[in-house]
Parts: C-alpha cells; sequence; structure tokens
C-alpha cells in the first residue's frame, strides 16, 4: 500500500500575521479548499486586515 502526500504551502500576510493555507482555502471569499496561491484571483484580499495578495508570502511552519 502506497501513502500519497498532498503538498500544501502556507500563505503568511506580513501586516496582520493571517495565514492562508492551501489545503483550507478561504471558502467565505469563495475560495475553495486545495487551490493552490496561484490560482487565488489578484484582486483577492487578506480576510483579516485587507491588504493584496502582493503582501503575502510562503512560510514554513
Amino acid at each position: 500500500m502506497s501513502v500519497t502526500t498532498v503538498q500544501s504551502s502556507l500563505w503568511m500576510c506580513l501586516i496582520c500575521g493571517w495565514i492562508y493555507d492551501e489545503k483550507a482555502g478561504d471558502p467565505d471569499a469563495g475560495i475553495p479548499p486545495g487551490t493552490a496561491w496561484e490560482d487565488i484571483p489578484d484582486d483577492w484580499v487578506c480576510p483579516e486586515c485587507g491588504v493584496a495578495k502582493e503582501e503575502f508570502e510562503m512560510v514554513r511552519l
């Protein structure tokens, strides 16, 4: 039996620290779970502080 690992990235807002987890998505903004960062529309904003997508940085936890 093989185990498949799904890679998921975490992106942190540099202003408020909110974390976007690709596994969880942002359902409140219409972004379903499993949505890759690059597939999020450019006009999406941080749900906590409202800054633009370019204010996020990929993080490793």
